[in-house]
């Protein structure tokens, strides 16, 4: 097997304006989201990553999107946030991974599904998780808070979802939504309140 030219693991986040639970993870995504369009915010956190001899370890990253009612469409508007602590070498290895130069789940999602992509922001990325609740802000383009639904069978532990087709990982945790906004790229949403989708998992790519 040929070497892989790059390689990200870590974290990831996202909140959709879909009521709970989006009908986009159970029917691969098939069915109609809940609103005219879905906007679809995922953030990732890369505990360790390299393309090439360039190390990513420790960086962030977003992806916004906006369909219409079924993803599966495509017709997407896509836009990429880039971690502004990353030097030169980095950005430019970063960017060009999670804009779908390079291959790998984002060079799907171009090919198969962006009509209208809106290009590479550089901006600070808040990333905390704690527990159940996971919290990010992007300044002038993105924030949200969601936090897993408990199980009662397990202390701590969240509702999970299994085998979907969701570019992050196909196990994710189900969340509600406490905050959802989006300012950046073009687009406005903001849902204080309203109990919308989250999910969050690890994740692990390459190509």
């Amino acid at each position: 097997m040929a070497e892989k030219t790059w390689e990200l693991s870590g974290q990831y986040m996202e909140s959709c304006n879909c009521d709970y639970l989006c009908p986009c993870i159970y029917t691969n995504p098939q069915a109609a989201a809940t609103h005219e369009h879905c906007y679809a915010l995922m953030v990732y956190r890369i505990d360790r990553g390299r393309h090439g001899a360039v190390s990513l370890d420790g960086l962030k990253f977003a992806f916004v999107i906006r369909s219409g009612r079924v993803m599966a469409d495509g017709g997407w508007v896509f836009g990429v946030v880039v971690d502004e602590g990353a030097i030169d070498a980095q950005r430019k290895a970063l960017a060009e991974i999670v804009s779908g130069k390079a291959g790998g789940p984002p060079q799907m999602i171009r090919d198969n599904l962006v009509t209208d992509f809106r290009g590479v922001e550089y901006k600070r990325i808040d990333f905390t998780a704690d527990g159940l609740r996971r919290i990010t802000d992007i300044p002038g383009v993105l924030s949200f808070e969601i936090e897993g639904v408990a199980s009662r069978n397990r202390s701590g532990e969240p509702f999970y979802i299994d085998n979907t087709a969701h570019p992050a990982n196909r196990r994710l945790a189900l969340a509600r939504s406490k905050k959802t906004e989006v300012q950046g790229f073009g687009l406005s949403l903001s849902l204080l309140g309203k109990g919308n989708n989250g999910h969050f998992a690890p994740f692990a790519w390459g190509a």
